[in-house]
């Protein structure tokens, strides 16, 4: 389907930011709203956002992606992931007053733009939003990061026979990879804070709390091999109330993956995977 791109300017608190919308020649109801995390801009690593909003847009969906406030070329001082609510909320006004067809959107993000969608469930509770697309979420914390090295890096590196060679040859750091392990068993034996009406309650308690309150669909897709995408799992294996989650929504694995689908052939597999979704939810909808 033919489609066409249109950048614009949009407000939110005083600033200016800037969008991308693609917009197909048959629009469906249904728009992908792509939410940019970290050091990022609206093209994204390997310019997947850029590639993937014009795949959807080809499709029938109307996508949009922009530049949040600080960086590329929006204005404002740069915020970070767990404070993107405003900005969200403002790109929702401005994708659905230049695609007017659209009634429900769907948030799609990588890392912890997946991380600041749920956060933006729980703070806003939007109605608007009918999906959310979520690719190896950030949940960071000692504790779980060291699970995961013990589980994923450690017993693999037994199995290696560079590792034994440079044992045997004396290139191998002994003493320190000890102290490194060591360490990861201290760290993984740290209980997680697992309080969720308090104040002080940690960004993944309020992620849980979000995707617990959201009564939309869910789409999870993980990278084989990210460790951001491991930690994520053992949080999840720690925790009963994630681990419930887990079997309420739609979970995929790109095979082979790294953690920004560095390979056309990886992009395309995650493109294909939120399009099918996408067809599946617009039959529920």
């Amino acid at each position: 389907m033919n489609f066409t791109e249109q950048a614009f300017v949009f407000p939110c608190a005083g600033d200016e930011l800037l969008g991308i919308v693609a917009m197909p020649e048959e629009p469906a109801k249904t728009g992908v709203l792509v939410v940019v995390g970290g050091p990022q801009y609206r093209a994204g690593s390997h310019r997947q956002f850029l590639l993937l909003s014009r795949a959807l847009a080809r499709t029938g969906y109307p996508a949009m992606r922009f530049d949040h406030s600080g960086m590329g070329d929006s204005g404002g001082r740069p915020i970070c992931f767990e404070a993107l609510h405003d900005n969200i909320s403002a790109a929702i006004d401005a994708f659905q007053k230049k695609c007017p067809n659209v009634s429900r959107v769907v948030l799609w993000g990588l890392c912890d733009a997946a991380s600041a969608s749920l956060l933006y469930l729980d703070a806003r509770k939007d109605r608007r939003v009918s999906g959310v697309v979520l690719l190896n979420p950030w949940v960071r914390a000692e504790a779980s990061l060291a699970r995961a090295h013990i589980k994923h890096y450690y017993g693999r590196r037994l199995m290696q026979a560079e590792f034994w060679r440079k044992v045997a040859t004396g290139r191998f750091g002994l003493r320190q990879a000890i102290g490194g392990f060591m360490g990861n068993l201290r760290k993984a034996a740290q209980k997680t804070e697992s309080a969720r009406s308090d104040e002080a309650l940690p960004f993944q308690g309020k992620m849980l709390r979000g995707i617990e309150g959201f009564s939309g669909e869910v789409l999870l897709l993980l990278s084989e091999n990210d460790y951001t995408a491991k930690e994520f799992l053992e949080v999840v294996r720690k925790d009963r109330a994630w681990a419930a989650i887990l079997g309420r929504l739609t979970r995929k694995e790109v095979g082979g993956a790294d953690h920004t689908f560095s390979s056309a052939s990886w992009r395309k597999e995650v493109e294909t995977l939120t399009i099918d979704w996408l067809d599946d939810l617009a039959k529920k909808t």
